[in-house]
């Protein structure tokens, strides 16, 4: 394959083969091939977590969210899956020539008002417009830092055999909203986006169950491309209950309508947490003290073998859900 395409950004198997032959292949270092959510990095007796984004999501207002909404949670969640409580953000803008201000002023406002619930500061950022056609309406990046506290340490190399799967609430509700907002399936539905800063959440779960072993978002390439992920690096094995998955009737039948497994589909104010079984109960009921999570689950368990990702199907039987290979839906964050 000599040019890149839409599914090399979706996330699942193409990102992480261009990850890995092009930009780990020449950047590779201890920080960097942890290959979390964020990189965690020492400053005296410090550990910091540190961690980048780009958001090209069209249409760049939708329902439950924006592109502004979108950046701020989307960079406070990569800090929060690290164990860190986020610091500061930065947020740099590339503006297309034409866009009304009114819509800046909108989205501004919106990344004021989702900085604030998560606790965070705009500490810097950069602004840059480019001619008419040569960008799409805006495209944002941020990055964030935080601080990872003494005793924590989440990975998604830490998940052990006999660990449970959990989750904060229903799937695949961002991808469906941003996917009913384009208009290009008449889709008629109340789908809202997920988006949410998760930290709290994060905060709430580590400080009862300081031996959660992995935080992971399911954003692009949903919950069972997530799950290879931590699979991978764990070398170990998952299995999920069908019966399990929560799902909202009107996310299955948009999906079902549309030919999309929801397990692809992606969320942008889900955790999957990974816990010792024996303190399973004790992180749900932590996680249900925050209002992101009132809707925590088991959903699955860790286990030595088979390797990969497995879904319990309704008749018992296990089906393989493998790493997302195409782009079911392009620029969704």
């Amino acid at each position: 394959m000599d040019k890149i395409l839409l599914a090399h950004g979706a996330g699942g198997k193409l990102t992480h083969e261009l990850i890995r032959t092009i930009f780990r292949a020449k950047f590779s270092n201890p920080a960097l091939n942890q290959l979390n959510d964020s990189a965690i990095l020492k400053a005296g007796n410090a550990r910091i977590a540190f961690t980048t984004d780009s958001f090209v999501v069209n249409p760049i207002i939708f329902p439950g969210g924006d592109i502004g909404k979108l950046a701020v949670c989307g960079t406070v969640n990569d800090l929060a899956m690290a164990g860190a409580q986020p610091l500061a953000i930065s947020v740099a803008a590339i503006i297309e020539e034409g866009l009304p201000i009114n819509i800046l002023k909108t989205i501004t406002a919106s990344i004021a008002k989702a900085a604030a619930e998560a606790g965070v500061i705009i500490a810097t950022g950069d602004t840059k417009v480019v001619e008419k056609g040569k960008a799409d309406k805006l495209f944002l990046t941020t990055t964030g830092i935080g601080i990872v506290a003494k005793g924590i340490k989440v990975s998604g190399a830490n998940a052990k055999p006999g660990d449970a799967v959990l989750i904060n609430g229903n799937i695949a509700e961002h991808g469906m909203a941003v996917m009913s907002a384009r208009n290009d399936f008449k889709l008629k539905s109340e789908i809202k986006s997920d988006c949410a800063p998760l930290n709290g959440l994060t905060k709430a779960l580590l400080s009862k169950v300081p031996s959660t072993h992995v935080l992971r978002d399911p954003t692009r390439g949903g919950v069972a491309t997530t799950l290879n992920e931590i699979a991978e690096q764990s070398n170990v094995g998952i299995i999920i209950n069908q019966a399990y998955i929560p799902l909202k009737p009107m996310v299955q039948a948009a999906c079902a309508l549309l030919g999309i497994d929801p397990l692809y589909v992606a969320n942008e104010g889900k955790v999957l947490a990974i816990v010792p079984k024996s303190q399973s109960s004790k992180a749900i009921s932590a996680m249900k003290t925050n209002c992101y999570g009132k809707d925590s689950s088991v959903i699955g368990e860790v286990v030595k073998a088979p390797k990969g990702v497995w879904l319990r199907t309704a008749m018992g039987g296990l089906r393989p859900l493998a790493m997302l290979t195409g782009d079911q839906l392009p620029r969704i964050c």
